[in-house]
């Protein structure tokens, strides 16, 4: 079991900051530094240094937190094989998961609600950010599962199939390119555009789907970036210009008539989305979550 101690310095390496560590365990800053303190004569090394106004973890204080991230994932692991053994309602555990937006918002909020409900004691945690944050979420321990678009390359990273997604082109019903009921896919040349935030699984497909007509993202004519797919469609309802989405993020929008479809011709951008682990650490907790969110969209 995890010390006390070492539980206060994994959330102020987490943190970088002991003010922000003692909010977030409810202790006073001076009792953050008395743990500290004592870890460092434990293991007679300094655990931190100073860099101006941040700390930074030593050498051995970046050793010490990646082993602790190893042991805490064993200790969550063996409290849900063991509790599991009883009955689905009496096991206990913590499933950290991360995803990109659209799978944050519109994807896993079902499976995470069917799966509370079969063991209501497991802690659940979803972390929203874009893919390359996800993915660094999970090499660095953060999460134990990571939902993205499209298979990477990595090989201390496995990637299985979850589902496939459909991107597209959508607009205001009051924009004036609404009256048409399609385009040639040249003539998103001379639309306004606004798109996802660079990092994007969502902006990547786009990049991919426009490349494959040889059209580039520097060839649009590209009136805003926004960060977040909620924040792209509340001003697409707002503005004159075209927007790409995923059907799933954009779903209701276009059943109420906030959003309606802007076809082009020839142009369909589809996109998979998988879940990443980390190679070699397929825990039985992952495995039933998996196992269940297949089972919901298969």
């Amino acid at each position: 079991m995890l010390s006390n101690r070492h539980l206060i310095f994994m959330e102020v390496a987490s943190q970088k900051s002991f003010s922000r560590a003692s909010e977030a365990l409810f202790i006073s800053q001076p009792g953050v530094s008395i743990h500290i303190r004592a870890l460092e004569e434990q293991y007679k090394t300094k655990l931190f240094e100073r860099k101006g106004l941040q700390i930074e973890l030593t050498e051995a204080g970046q050793l010490l937190y990646k082993r602790l991230l190893t042991v805490k994932q064993i200790q969550q692991e063996t409290e849900f094989d063991i509790s599991v053994l009883q009955s689905s309602l009496q096991a206990t555990g913590t499933l950290n998961l991360g995803a990109s937006t659209t799978a944050a918002l519109y994807i896993l909020p079902k499976v995470m609600s069917a799966f509370n409900r079969e063991y209501p004691l497991v802690n659940i945690s979803l972390l929203n950010r874009n893919s390359e944050i996800v993915l660094e979420a999970l090499l660095n321990k953060e999460i134990n599962i990571g939902v993205t678009e499209e298979k990477g390359k990595l090989t201390n990273v496995t990637y299985e199939p979850f589902l496939k997604d459909q991107i597209v082109a959508v607009c205001s019903p009051n924009n004036p390119l609404a009256r048409k009921k399609a385009y040639p896919l040249k003539a998103i040349l001379q639309m306004p555009v606004a798109i996802r935030e660079r990092g994007s699984g969502t902006l990547e497909a786009i990049k991919k789907g426009l490349q494959k007509s040889k059209i580039g993202l520097d060839n649009l004519n590209i009136k805003a970036r926004l960060g977040g797919t909620e924040a792209l469609k509340n001003f697409l309802v707002e503005s004159d210009c075209v927007g790409f989405l995923s059907t799933r993020s954009v779903a209701k929008e276009l059943k109420s008539g906030e959003l309606t479809l802007l076809p082009f011709e020839g142009l369909r951008i589809e996109r998979s989305f998988y879940f990443i682990q980390r190679k070699g650490e397929m825990s039985d907790l992952n495995k039933r979550f998996i196992k269940m969110a297949l089972a919901i969209y298969k």
